[in-house]
């Protein structure tokens, strides 16, 4: 029977607003979104739904173990991770569970992570598609950038949409998770966009929106002459302040 948790209607809130148009994250079928349902499995936007008409209806329930043994797996043509996404599902149906379904399943697989958001930001990918993306999204700007969005990000070069991005994704992760002793909360994927994730919708509402920022910002400082980034000594600083540590939960929170 298809459970209906207080996660799901969070996740339905949180698509939403990041759909909304005048934010510029998505348009059309752009974006995916999940959320953990319970200990074992998760919900998902279906393939073809659109987040700017997100409901209950629009999620798939699927479990996270098969889907996290695709990792370590053999490479799998499209009709076979078509197949092995459809024998996830919690219950049969009609819909079937997003192309990105196994980066979800990787990053739900860490606690602090409960809810995660894929998206489009035209500002961010402004720069994802230029030839300088790595050493534009390496150093860090301002403070709330810092708060909010932590003060290293995941840079993953293009990869195939689907299972071989998801291995591409959890190969960083795993690496900087094992460095810091947490997963990352910003993933940046070349000529593809962001993800966010997060312990609350909240928090991947925040780092998209913030993100876009540094991306606009990070756009008008390349225009009025090169980007001045943050020392190491700074980053460090403002990303251990307990002062921010405050304002960062409080954020989260909202």
């Amino acid at each position: 029977m298809r459970q209906h948790t207080p996660a799901l209607d969070q996740l339905v809130e949180m698509s939403l607003w990041l759909a909304e148009p005048q934010r510029e994250y998505v348009i059309l079928g752009e974006g995916n979104t999940s959320a953990q349902a319970d200990e074992t499995s998760f919900w998902v936007k279906a393939s073809g739904a659109k987040l700017v008409e997100s409901t209950p209806q629009s999620f798939v329930q699927v479990c996270g173990e098969p889907l996290l043994a695709l990792l370590d797996g053999p490479d799998l043509s499209d009709e076979k991770i078509k197949q092995a996404l459809a024998a996830a599902c919690v219950e049969p149906g009609p819909l079937r569970p997003s192309v990105e379904t196994v980066l979800h399943a990787l990053l739900l697989a860490y606690p602090q992570v409960r809810f995660v958001g894929h998206t489009h930001p035209t500002a961010v990918n402004s720069i994802l598609c230029s030839d300088n993306w790595q050493e534009l999204f390496a150093a860090r700007l301002f403070p709330d950038e810092i708060v909010v969005c932590g003060e290293e990000y995941v840079l993953v070069p293009y990869t195939d949409p689907g299972l071989p991005l998801a291995k591409a994704v959890h190969r960083r992760v795993a690496e900087y998770a094992d460095r810091t002793g947490q997963p990352p909360r910003t993933i940046l994927l070349q000529n593809h966009g962001l993800i966010a994730a997060g312990q609350t919708p909240a928090m991947v509402q925040n780092i998209t929106a913030m993100l876009d920022k540094t991306a606009r910002i990070i756009l008008g400082a390349c225009a009025a002459g090169g980007v001045h980034a943050l020392s190491a000594e700074d980053v460090s600083r403002l990303a251990t302040r307990p002062d921010e540590e405050y304002r960062q939960k409080g954020l989260d929170e909202r």
